[in-house]
């Protein structure tokens, strides 16, 4: 009876801090200096597909672009999990610098 008691105290623990976990990793997803990245990347794809519409780029340049975008994409995923789920200024400023040179060649 007492091992069953203890079980179930552990269990109902472990549910309760899991429960716990789930709202922080939603709030680091939508950290500012995230969130400004990925909004940019999000505007990016978009600016790509319409220019693509447009006739203005080729698929295959379109391509070469979604391929960069999704490389600093993954390098922000990677800096967030080495910080907790959220990244530094300098991070950010990085991850600029790589969606400004991106950016610069959408419109060419």
């Amino acid at each position: 009876m007492k091992k069953q008691f203890v079980l179930a105290a552990v269990l109902s623990t472990l549910a309760v801090a899991g429960f716990a976990q789930t709202p922080a990793g939603q709030w680091d997803k939508d950290h500012p200096r995230r969130a400004e990245v990925n909004h940019r990347l999000a505007n990016q794809n978009r600016r790509i597909h319409n220019e693509v519409k447009d006739g203005q780029i080729t698929k295959g340049q379109a391509a070469a672009l979604h391929h960069e975008d999704h490389q600093i994409r993954q390098e922000e995923r990677d800096m967030a999990s080495q910080n907790g789920g959220h990244i530094t200024k300098s991070e950010q400023r990085t991850l600029n610098q790589q969606e400004n040179a991106v950016s610069q060649q959408i419109g060419k």
